[in-house]
């Protein structure tokens, strides 16, 4: 494999770029037959979002709990008329007729090895973030989809943003002047959840879900909707909220991947209820341009409330704070006035799904606001300054050799063991 191909840079069309492309009108008018795996609340919100665009029929769905699978091909039969098929195993979903098109919702431990047996099928594949559980998971991922050739669209729907659009314009311009430091963060108070140990529900296969991952005792806190402070299961508040802010930091600043990552934090007022730092601050060292992270899981987050969800960008002639619906930017000046920009894209998610769907139309990668490519730089990105955390050290990445430099501790968590009964796909 050429390894440098993972870090080419891939071409982010805009929006608007979906309709620079002539797309057959048999192509337009036929529907997509697309298969769900993962029929939890996300997969759902994906789904949904591609009947709501249209042109498509979902005519399978799996899912390891019973429940989820009959109320989500219950409500699916109710949106679009036919009932799809219903799966545990995905690999049946795979083999079923016709299928054209997968959507992946399921826990990201589980993303490397549904995603690779689709395109192993030569499906087109919207998967949503992180991309995976570990950066050598994303790396065969890359290797799998190249290999294939198909479409693939990773779920960072904040690519579709306006807010944060207008925000690359105004950067673009030279409103703040040169930008010599980014701060980002959210700050909340997690509903955990009950963390007492029992039986998994009769409806939830938990020897399944846990998959390549350790298998726990089960608990509500880390099962359904719960898994993202887990550390064997979503890792964190950096990976699985954060990457937003990192990703689309990237997108707006055109930056690569970090050189090298200080992350510290600690874990006390959540301590014995999750297992992944409810306070942190990491640093990533991008080419001249240090990017901040920072979150508290408790308290009221920072002194100004509307500013606990977003990221802030240091120029030398002001400051920029963009979030999902408002920029506000500060002059420098001893008088100078804010600002206020209220830019709302309340169908982010749908216009990202439109947009992997136009280009699937199509078969133009071109067309993707989101190629599996620069996903893996966000998510190792995230992986990468929690694998500081972990080893309490700097973690410094060859972007060529895309290897840890001198950190045996930290390298060993580029590649998490699966367990037994399970096998890990090559790099």
């Amino acid at each position: 494999m050429q390894r440098r191909s993972f870090i080419q840079k891939s071409t982010i069309a805009t929006a608007g770029m979906v309709t620079a492309f002539h797309i057959p009108a048999a192509a337009q008018n036929r529907k997509l037959k697309i298969g769900l795996i993962g029929a939890g609340w996300y997969g759902m919100v994906i789904t949904e979002a591609a009947l709501k665009v249209g042109g498509v029929e979902v005519v399978a769905v799996c899912d390891i709990d019973t429940e989820h699978l009959k109320n989500s091909v219950d409500k699916l039969e109710k949106l679009q008329g036919s009932r799809p098929a219903e799966f545990k195993d995905y690999n049946d979903l795979l083999d079923v007729k016709g299928l054209e098109v997968v959507m992946i919702g399921s826990v990201p431990h589980w993303h490397a090895l549904h995603f690779i047996a689709a395109c192993k099928k030569g499906l087109d594949i919207y998967c949503e973030k992180p991309l995976a559980y570990d950066v050598h998971e994303g790396m065969a991922m890359v290797k799998a989809s190249e290999k294939a050739g198909n479409i693939v669209q990773i779920g960072f729907q904040r690519r579709q943003s306006k807010a944060f659009a207008k925000a690359k314009e105004l950067i673009a311009s030279g409103k703040i002047g040169k930008v010599r430091q980014i701060g980002a963060q959210i700050h909340y108070s997690p509903g955990v959840g009950d963390y007492s140990v029992q039986e998994p529900p009769a409806s939830l296969d938990w020897e399944t879900w846990c998959g390549p991952a350790p298998k726990l005792d089960y608990r509500p806190s880390i099962g359904h909707k719960k898994w993202r402070l887990e550390k064997e299961y979503g890792n964190g508040h950096l990976v699985d909220w954060g990457i937003h802010h990192i990703d689309i930091i990237r997108k707006i600043m055109d930056l690569d991947m970090p050189t090298a990552f200080q992350s510290n934090g600690s874990l006390e007022i959540l301590k014995d209820k999750i297992t992944t730092p409810d306070t942190l601050n990491a640093t990533l060292q991008f080419d001249g341009l240090p990017v901040i992270w920072q979150h508290r899981l408790w308290g009221t987050g920072d002194f100004s409330t509307q500013y606990n969800n977003g990221i802030f960008f240091y120029g030398e002639a002001g400051t920029l704070f963009a979030s999902d619906n408002k920029l506000i930017v500060m002059p420098k000046g001893k008088n100078a006035q804010q600002e206020v920009f209220e830019i709302k894209t309340p169908e982010a998610q749908e216009n990202h799904v439109a947009n992997f769907l136009e280009a699937v139309k199509a078969q133009k990668s071109s067309m993707l606001d989101c190629k599996i490519q620069d996903a893996f730089k966000s998510t190792a990105t995230v992986q990468l300054a929690m694998a500081s955390y972990y080893t309490n050290s700097k973690v410094v990445w060859d972007a060529n050799k895309l290897t840890v430099v001198d950190n045996p501790a930290a390298s060993k968590l580029l590649e998490r063991p699966y367990r037994k009964g399970y096998k890990r796909p090559k790099v």
